[in-house]
């Protein structure tokens, strides 16, 4: 190593010859840590970018776009822009999100207009065979993307079959889109066709403008929101296509899923720490006399502490340089069988290629080597502080880490966590609930030698008023009182992963619990219909409502609609449900929370989720307006719903409301409740007997409830992984600690030989010493897991995703990890104390002749 004297190197390469495997854990643990956040930030930056290079395919190069609050808005409003002076080409679009018939998933359709759309969306235009260029306008034809062509494993020529209300709508396979994204599934039709086919005659998702040149395009923008303002009152935004407010949207989307799964991912590197710290905590104790000798011959103060901090910060270059090839060659892994969004569904219908950042590459690297160094702070002062006389005598061990004792700093750490804990989010993350997190931790172990000693006392004074007690007993347990230091360098560890994995253990079978029982309350119906397992194409017609109150063994039909609209330009969709509720008894279908109140005569009621009362300001008893019909539709907030499925936020209003402010009298969905004595098979039966039933998804409740916690599981994979990760380092951490401390304990158990203690009682004494600590360990990380988790569910989860839950305790899961995590103790104690006995209680002790 070029730079480094003959001693350092001695030194470095003389610790890592004696003890490889405890270097080789301690940089599997940074690398691991490092390698999870690096890849999880390649996967969301992969992931994102493409979403939104996707989203700006799609405006091409217009200047601004026109869009409706509502999905669709009446095309009369299309002439007035296509006739502004300042605009040289006005482009229509309509989006529309098709179910295939037969089978899972939709097709994202964009309806355009080619003569215009070549001048402001080339990309989109389909490319018809030479003899066909007619194509570009038939009523059949349709231009599919490749991902698109692949996905439904059609070619040119073929036909697909696409859901519109209850029917199927065949359409021909044209030819290619010009030019698509990889993973990019779209289809392109000539506009006035897909009105047509779809049932959408008359309306439209967008208007993309070209703007004359010289244009100045911000003044316009105003000019044209405000004039839209006063002839249509909050029915069109003005919009353009590379703008923060879509920048912000985009981002908004997944933010707060992103950012948790890199929390997640740092709480590997964080248990990492206390590896490296036992590590080298161990090394400087066990090394302790020899740099007493070497200061005696001249090392100064400074350079022994350059030496220990070295060989930590040599653990963390090469656990962050491994951790940084990993992490890349893992983000690539996921993207190809994963997606961008590791299952949680917030990026479908794209395929993100991982893109090397050397900036966010450099922030991890130095946050490996900074937790390396972290870790090593505490020997490395102690290794410079000791005073030669004192530090090269036999049995000064405990007293090195006398310092680790202090109450103080840690009743401070665990203060500032309670008054952060309550603290409001901030840019809508939980970093004050973060932060208290990792101030519990850090508190919760700087007071385990205090605990350890106390408890330990405590035990062994009831211990010896015991005549039952075995004899060995005493003796583990005074060891464990008199040398607190020590056994807190093995506690850390077990407290640090133990805790962590109680808190995302309670919180995500909180969440799970959670889940199902909302969905048990939400569905109460028998059988539930819709007209397509995707897509927003599907609809039940009057006629067909009134066919399915009528089917035998129907004592009940209840009817529902969503539709998607805009509160605010920055922000997701926010889903307006209209559905048959009683509003005087709100809660037999909604899981209402909070209080609620009493609509006043004549008002409309609305029930809003908990999104909506964080992000827009919603209060029960005061009013709130959607854009609803071509209007600003005013309602009475009558209360506040938990609704996990919409985490933008969603509002449940009657449908009888939404009839009479859209005019619109389809339904998406039917819940049916069946009569006494008809069995669902039978109600099934019935329903696919009607003209129309062949074309219907059935599912019961219990379907959906699975099939919802398959989904919820299939997104917490990654979770799931991440806290196996931290256990298994928090094992790791646990099985080098003991080790490193029975090895160098082979003096001790040679003077207890001398004095008459067998073989096999020393190794009893090892064994209770290891399951007692482990047992402290665990306890007190339920404890401290469990306060964490608190904060994980009142706070993290609410100030993240803007939805609450009730507190669950997975026994099972957590039992089996605690008696784990005992075992191996144990186990590792016993196999690390016939090593150190392998030697004989004379060779053991000739070092103090």
């Amino acid at each position: 190593m070029p730079g480094l004297s003959l001693l350092s190197r001695w030194l470095l390469l003389g610790e890592w010859r004696a003890h490889p495997v405890r270097a080789l854990l301690a940089i599997g643990a940074i690398a691991v840590g490092v390698a999870m956040g690096f890849a999880i930030h390649l996967i969301n930056a992969a992931a994102f970018n493409e979403f939104s290079a996707a989203v700006k395919s799609l405006s091409g190069q217009a200047d601004l776009q026109v869009a409706g609050r509502e999905p669709l808005f009446d095309e009369s409003v299309y002439p007035r822009l296509a006739a502004m002076p300042e605009v040289v080409v006005a482009s229509p679009v309509l989006e529309l999100s098709a179910g295939i018939a037969g089978a899972q998933g939709a097709l994202r359709i964009i309806g355009i207009d080619a003569f215009r759309a070549g001048f402001i969306s080339p990309d989109l235009t389909g490319v018809p065979l030479e003899d066909r260029v007619t194509d570009v306008l038939a009523d059949d034809a349709l231009f599919l993307s490749p991902a698109a062509e692949n996905w439904l494993g059609k070619r040119r020529g073929e036909t697909v079959l696409l859901r519109a209300g209850t029917g199927d709508v065949a359409l021909r396979v044209a030819g290619p889109v010009a030019r698509a994204r990889p993973g990019q599934r779209i289809a392109v039709m000539d506009i006035g066709a897909a009105q047509w086919r779809f049932g959408q005659l008359g309306r439209l998702s967008r208007v993309d403008l070209k703007l004359r040149d010289g244009v100045d395009r911000l003044a316009f923008r105003q000019k044209l929101a405000t004039e839209l303002q006063q002839a249509y009152p909050g029915r069109f935004t003005v919009r353009q296509p590379d703008d923060g407010d879509q920048e912000e949207r985009n981002a908004n989307l997944s933010r707060a899923y992103r950012v948790n799964l890199t929390v997640l991912a740092l709480v590997a590197l964080f248990t990492g720490a206390f590896l490296v710290f036992s590590t080298q905590a161990l090394s400087v104790m066990r090394r302790r006399s020899q740099f007493a000798l070497l200061r005696v011959l001249g090392l100064k103060r400074g350079q022994l502490l350059r030496q220990v901090l070295l060989e930590g910060a040599s653990l963390g270059v090469l656990g962050a340089a491994l951790g940084i090839a990993a992490g890349y060659g893992l983000a690539a892994t996921a993207l190809r069988f994963f997606g961008g969004d590791l299952g949680a569904g917030y990026f479908p219908g794209i395929r993100p290629q991982v893109q090397f950042t050397p900036v966010a590459a450099a922030v991890f690297f130095g946050l490996g080597l900074g937790v390396a160094l972290l870790g090593c702070l505490f020997p490395a002062l102690e290794a410079a502080r000791a005073k030669p006389a004192v530090a090269i005598k036999s049995g000064a061990d405990e007293a090195a880490l006398s310092r680790l004792g202090r109450v103080k700093p840690s009743l401070i750490c665990l203060a500032l966590a309670a008054i952060l804990a309550f603290a409001p989010p901030v840019f809508e993350l939980p970093l004050f609930g973060y932060l208290a997190i990792a101030l519990l931790l850090i508190g919760g172990i700087g007071l385990m030698p205090r605990l350890a000693a106390g408890t330990f006392r405590c035990l062994e004074a009831l211990v010896v008023r015991s005549p039952r007690a075995p004899p060995i007993l005493p003796l583990a347990l005074a060891r464990l009182a008199n040398a607190p230091g020590q056994a807190s360098i093995a506690l850390g560890g077990v407290l640090a992963s133990f805790s962590l994995m109680v808190a995302m253990g309670i919180m995500v079978a909180s969440f799970r619990v959670s889940v199902d029982d909302w969905m048990g309350h939400i569905l109460p119906a028998d059988l539930y219909v819709r007209t397509a397992a995707g897509g927003n194409t599907g609809f039940l017609t009057p006629e067909q409502q009134a066919a399915l109150e009528a089917t035998p063994g129907v004592a009940q039909a209840q009817f529902l609609r969503t539709r998607p609209v805009s509160l605010s330009p920055d922000r997701p969709n926010v889903v307006v449900i209209a559905r048959d509720i009683d509003a005087r008894d709100p809660g037999r279908l909604l899981f209402l929370v909070g209080e609620t109140a009493t609509p006043p005569a004549g008002s409309r009621p609305a029930w809003v989720s908990e999104a909506l009362v964080d992000l827009y300001g919603a209060r029960v008893g005061q009013p709130f307006t959607i854009p609803l019909g071509g209007s600003q539709a005013r309602f009475f907030v009558a209360g506040v719903w938990r609704d996990y499925a919409n985490q933008a936020g969603s509002v449940v209003i009657r449908l009888s409301d939404y009839r009479a402010l859209t005019g619109e009298a389809e339904v998406t969905d039917a819940a049916l409740y069946a009569a006494r004595g008809a069995g669902l098979e039978q109600l099934e039966a019935s329903v696919r007997a009607l003209p129309f039933g062949a074309a219907l998804q059935i599912m019961s409740a219990g379907d959906i409830r699975g099939m919802s916690l398959r989904i919820f599981d299939r997104s917490f994979a990654v979770t799931y992984l991440l806290e196996a990760i931290a256990i298994a380092i928090g094992l790791s951490g646990v099985a080098a600690s003991f080790s490193a401390q029975t090895l160098a304990r082979a003096r001790e158990f040679g003077m207890l030989r001398h004095v008459g203690v067998t073989r096999g009682q020393v190794l009893k004494i090892l064994a209770f010493e290891g399951g007692l600590l482990t047992l402290l360990g665990v306890a007190c990380g339920f404890a401290l897991g469990l306060v964490i988790s608190l904060i994980l569910v009142y706070v993290v989860n609410p100030q993240s995703f803007h939805w609450t839950m009730q507190l669950h305790l997975p026994w099972g899961l957590l039992g089996s990890v605690a008696a784990v995590l005992v075992a191996a103790s144990v186990a590792t104690a016993l196999v690390s104390g016939r090593y150190a006995l392998s030697g004989g209680p004379v060779r053991a002790v000739r070092e103090d002749w």
